[in-house]
């Protein structure tokens, strides 16, 4: 295990002890920074439009921490269908949202910490509170990643994350 047991904040630059319990995607799988010229595609730190065919949005596929009681979470982006799209975008600032059913939806980032790809994995969006992401919760398969999100992380596996992601 590395000697260095703190993090700064990506989000607050505070100094924190212990590795990130969080590491997200900037954009989906497929974005590129020439499509923010077109008047057909989007990208906000919240959802995203390429080429007015496809829709994103930005979640958490929150883990459990089994010996630490804490929550590790992935930011990820999945794909929606138009129609769930322009629904989620109308009711993003309405209280009411979280009575929404979930929707359906791809995985749209590929996490490098798993040896199999995480990339179109099925998923579904469940809206919450407004001011938080939409949780994101994979069908139940035998994928690392569906495993770990039903079964839980030891804070061991976090650092693997942090050993991976943050010192190569």
């Amino acid at each position: 295990m590395p000697a260095d047991h703190h993090h700064t904040c990506a989000c607050c630059a505070e100094h924190l002890d212990g590795p990130p319990l969080s590491y997200g995607a900037a954009a989906p799988e497929g974005w590129k920074p020439r499509y923010a010229r077109r008047r057909d595609s989007e990208l906000t730190p919240d959802q995203c439009m390429i080429k007015g065919r496809d829709f994103f949005v930005h979640g958490l596929v929150e883990i459990p921490v089994r010996d630490s009681g804490d929550t590790f979470s992935w930011g990820v982006w999945v794909s929606l269908s138009e129609a769930n799209f322009a629904r989620t975008h109308d009711l993003w600032e309405d209280p009411a949202r979280e009575q929404e059913p979930p929707y359906f939806g791809w995985l749209f980032t590929e996490l490098p910490a798993y040896p199999e790809s995480t990339f179109m994995l099925k998923t579904h969006v469940r809206t919450r509170a407004v001011g938080l992401r939409p949780l994101i919760e994979l069908e139940p398969t035998d994928h690392p990643l569906a495993v770990e999100q039903r079964e839980g992380i030891t804070a061991a596996r976090v650092q693997e994350f942090a050993d991976l992601l943050l010192r190569g």
